[in-house]
């Protein structure tokens, strides 16, 4: 047992993260309703994530690359599980090994797989404006998955977090490609997609962001609930006078006298410089005001307004990812993935 002290730590929300995917689950209708985990389950653990999500009926995996996928084989099950990256050169003997389908990207990806595949199903990304993965329709139309088992053709909606045309123009696309594609399942919808309707639900939803607590459109404000908190001790209490900076530059000088608690946290621990002068800790009900830059390992705020708190007390960041977004200016996608390995995780 490690009995290292940690002044950082990550309480996790297990109850809330199943209770967002069963939400995500019901607004995809007859869709199933899978799970992204890549990036270490954004940030909160893999393997942790994976595990719930698995207990709770989840049967569709993805993670990026083959080495997360190699990680994560004993956690989940008789669930699936598909890399959405595909497969490089490198990737061939853990291809070859592993009980993983390769989503495939490229032509050179499918010439892969088939020298490997040996008749093994596989997933396919065709491209519908993302510009980003995926085969185009041209090649699609040109034979390139002629005879492959093909179990998900999916596509990528690039703006599905806005009322643009282009959704309705992706759909579109990706129907006309999976005309011509025998595959047994097709799947466009991300967390923002999901949001958009059953119209874009198809058989599989793939989301990501919402399952950890984001918020991707209004329409999921009421039902995604928050599954990270930030949670730093105090490492010292001071007092400043007026006219006193704080952090380096000091952009902040204060105009009367102030008590403040230097928090253990900083952006070596994905608390990043954009919240310098915006961020808030919380102790119980009361704010605290970020004052200062943000520095690698410390932060300062203002705790005037709690007497009570004193050296090696507990306080929670302001972590709720819309308004830590709104708070930095970082996407909420920004914050999760970015938070360090400092910080000790703590399942609940």
């Amino acid at each position: 047992m490690n009995s290292t002290h940690n002044p950082l730590r990550l309480t996790l929300d297990g109850d809330a993260l199943v209770a967002n995917w069963r939400w995500l689950r019901a607004r995809g209708g007859t869709a199933a309703c899978g799970a992204a985990v890549k990036a270490d389950g954004y940030g909160l653990g893999a393997i942790e994530v994976t595990r719930r999500l698995a207990e709770a009926g989840c049967r569709d995996v993805f993670v990026a690359t083959w080495a997360e996928a190699e990680a994560l084989l004993p956690t989940i099950g008789d669930a699936s599980l598909s890399v959405l990256h595909g497969l490089a050169e490198g990737d061939l003997p853990l291809a070859a090994a592993l009980p993983a389908r390769p989503v495939l990207n490229t032509a050179l990806q499918v010439a892969r797989w088939r020298g490997i595949g040996a008749g093994r199903p596989c997933d396919v990304m065709v491209d519908t404006g993302m510009n980003r993965l995926g085969l185009s329709a041209r090649e699609v139309g040109e034979g390139v998955l002629d005879g492959l088992d093909i179990d998900v053709l999916m596509s990528h909606l690039a703006c599905a977090d806005e009322d643009v045309p282009m959704n309705a123009r992706q759909r579109s696309d990706f129907l006309a490609v999976a005309a011509r594609v025998p595959a047994r399942r097709i799947s466009l919808a991300n967390s923002a997609g999901i949001c958009l309707g059953e119209d874009y639900a198809f058989d599989l939803t793939r989301p990501g962001l919402a399952l950890y607590g984001g918020v991707p459109r209004r329409e999921a404000e009421d039902g995604i609930l928050q599954v990270v908190r930030v949670e730093a001790q105090i490492l010292q209490r001071r007092r400043i006078g007026a006219g006193d900076s704080v952090g380096y530059n000091a952009t902040f000088v204060a105009g009367r006298e102030m008590e403040l608690a230097i928090l253990n946290i900083g952006y070596a621990d994905g608390y990043l410089r954009g919240f310098s002068g915006t961020g808030r800790a919380r102790a119980g009900d009361r704010m605290l005001p970020l004052v200062g830059r943000v520095s690698m390992d410390l932060v300062a705020v203002d705790a005037g307004g709690a007497p009570d708190l004193r050296e090696g007390d507990w306080v929670e960041l302001d972590y709720h990812l819309p308004a830590a977004s709104a708070q930095s200016g970082l996407s909420q996608y920004e914050l999760l993935t970015t938070l360090g390995s400092r910080h000790h995780r703590i399942w609940h």
